[in-house]
């Protein structure tokens, strides 16, 4: 009997709170180093004394990575993009000095700018952190003396990127793991839950697999690469972990295909091959790659026998070089100039923030100034993410901003010195840092709640006691959420189905790939990409679910990509099986809903 799957275009509460709170290995430890970097530029700020120090560590929350080599290559180059943008700065505040029609023009053409390199190049997401502090920057400049206006700003505006970039390279290569490190985990990872899948538990474990699964290989070769990047690895050695990579994975689908049909005739060979697992994850746990893997199972299903053979070549690099991934080359998206959806995102984009800072000079209200900077952090390009996320929006800022109160109301008047002070940074930098690290689906509410927290609570140098200045920043966040959403579902409203027939195709070409394979390396490559593009799908169809009804394609459409799409997931699944029969029909139901 098959196991039941969870409908892709229904996100349930209890789905969203499973994937915001679940302990995957190596979380805390991320959210704990995340934590550590954003009080870290806390401390810096305010030792300095830089003025929107909070910016400083929302940059931080923002783009921290997990290995230590990504981190510094981070660091580095949102330090020198930076460097040069205040070239631009530079010329900005020359010809915008004293002059306010000047000042809102120079906003709006950089805030379209920097929304178009989000959309349209591989800056994203950086490109909106640059654009949030190069417009707040012009913004803010006014509130300086005009004698050292120049300087100031741009000292402090380098600054405000300077530290985070300084704490991501410096304290990143302090605290933070090896790629190499976090590839072997995450490998040992996928045996744990191979081994589990054999042995058949609960349909938590199954949902966390399979999320595990969607994953594919992306994450692990990029593990791979950074760990190159080191020079302090042998090839041979990560040669071995390449190929152990992709049979983990391989190994994680056959192991979830033995588990949707239930293969209890075969117990005593399931729990030999988990035993094996358990085994081999262990030395990868340790950071040792294992050879000689010795099986020696005889069974009559071909999926159990595929895995033993997986299993005995798990870390033995194939001659047989791996299919290649075609990637657009260049800064740019290969439609950057030709696509008008960039164009309409860039003006969306830019309406919103222009909304925003008309209303904040018109009701000279400083404290919701944060209305602008929200504007470039909530931004998404479709109607179906706007709405999917509004709720991860409203409710991160709200968790923020109460914690926020709660904090001036209950723990900064018995503060008595900064050590205290940090340690409550550090504790609601680690609340946004474990949402943030989780899924993909909910990471945008621990984003909100840092920055609602961090623009609440940092006004100028160490702890505020004004309560007005929590209220004002969180009417600003809200405010600023409320004109992005307005705008973006108001003019070009894009829909997120309109993506669902190129990422259907994908997966048929990619499928049909799979069964062309004629090794059993080039069948688990496909077979991993189809499983990233089969989540990137799933993700659309989430989104089109949570659009307006009008924009919603009919129940039976959404049905039948439904089933095709499980239909897709188990064929890559049975497809790893060698003399598998070829699935023609299913090629034509993926050809029929891609067009």
């Amino acid at each position: 009997m098959a196991l039941p799957v969870t409908d892709p275009a229904a996100l349930s509460l209890r789905r969203l709170l499973h994937l915001a709170l679940r302990p995957l290995p190596g979380r805390m430890g991320y959210s704990l180093r995340m934590a550590a970097a954003c009080t870290s530029c806390v401390l810096i700020g305010e030792i300095w004394q830089i003025p929107e120090t909070s910016l400083t560590a929302v940059v931080a929350l923002a783009i921290w990575q997990k290995d230590r080599v990504t981190n510094a290559i981070a660091g580095a180059a949102l330090s020198i993009v930076f460097a040069i943008l205040l070239g631009l700065l530079y010329c900005c505040v020359l010809l915008t000095i004293n002059h306010l029609i000047a000042d809102v023009v120079a906003v709006a053409l950089m805030s379209f700018g920097f929304f178009f390199l989000g959309s349209a190049s591989k800056l994203k997401p950086v490109a909106y952190m640059l654009g949030l502090i190069m417009v707040y920057a012009l913004i803010a400049i006014d509130q300086v003396p005009v004698g050292e206006l120049v300087t100031r700003a741009l000292l402090y505006a380098w600054l405000i990127i300077a530290v985070p970039g300084l704490v991501m390279i410096v304290l990143g290569l302090l605290i933070c793991p090896s790629p190499k490190t976090v590839l072997t985990d995450s490998i040992d990872l996928r045996l744990r839950m191979s081994a589990a899948l054999l042995r058949g538990t609960d349909t938590a474990t199954h949902q966390d697999a399979m999320d595990l699964l969607r994953e594919g290989t992306g994450p692990l070769f990029k593990n791979l690469k950074m760990a190159a990047l080191e020079k302090i690895w042998a090839p041979s050695a990560l040669a071995r972990l390449k190929q152990a990579a992709i049979s983990s994975t391989a190994i994680l689908a056959l192991a979830d295909h033995i588990h949707r049909h239930e293969r209890h005739s075969e117990d005593e060979a399931l729990t030999q091959l988990a035993a094996v697992m358990e085994e081999m994850a262990v030395v990868f746990a340790e950071g040792d790659c294992p050879t000689d893997i010795a099986i020696n199972i005889h069974a009559r299903d071909p999926a159990i026998t595929e895995i033993a053979l997986i299993l005995q070549q798990f870390t033995t690099p194939s001659e047989e070089s791996i299919p290649e991934e075609p990637k657009p080359a260049g800064f740019f998206f290969p439609d950057a100039f030709t696509n008008p959806d960039h164009v309409r995102f860039a003006v969306k984009g830019t309406a919103a923030v222009m909304t925003s800072y008309l209303i904040f000079k018109a009701l000279d209200w400083d404290g919701i100034h944060t209305c602008i900077i929200t504007c470039f952090i909530v931004a998404l390009p479709t109607m179906g993410e706007m709405i999917a996320k509004l709720k991860l929006r409203i409710s991160g800022a709200l968790i923020g901003g109460i914690m926020a109160i709660a904090s001036i109301i209950f723990l900064i008047p018995h503060f008595t010195n900064v050590v205290e002070f940090l340690v409550m940074i550090y504790a609601a930098s680690f609340l946004a840092a474990w949402i943030k690290t989780g899924d993909a689906r909910v990471a945008y509410a621990g984003l909100q709640i840092g920055l609602a927290f961090f623009l609440s609570d940092l006004k100028t140098f160490g702890p505020t006691a004004d309560m007005t200045t929590a209220r004002d920043r969180i009417i600003g966040i809200l405010l600023g959420n409320f004109i992005t959403y307005a705008v973006f579902t108001s003019f070009w409203p894009a829909s997120a189905s309109e993506h669902l027939g190129k990422e259907f195709g994908k997966i048929r070409t990619l499928l049909k790939s799979q069964v062309e394979a004629s090794s059993r390396l080039s069948r688990m490559v496909f077979a991993a990409r189809v499983q990233e593009a089969i989540s990137a799908t799933e993700r659309t169809m989430e989104n089109a679910a949570a659009e307006p009804v009008h924009m919603r394609t009919d129940t039976g459409q959404r049905k039948v990509r439904d089933t095709v799409l499980r239909t897709a997931s188990a064929l890559t699944e049975d497809m790893l099986i060698p003399e598998s029969p070829a699935p023609d029909h299913h090629f034509e139901q993926l050809e029929k809903v891609a067009s």
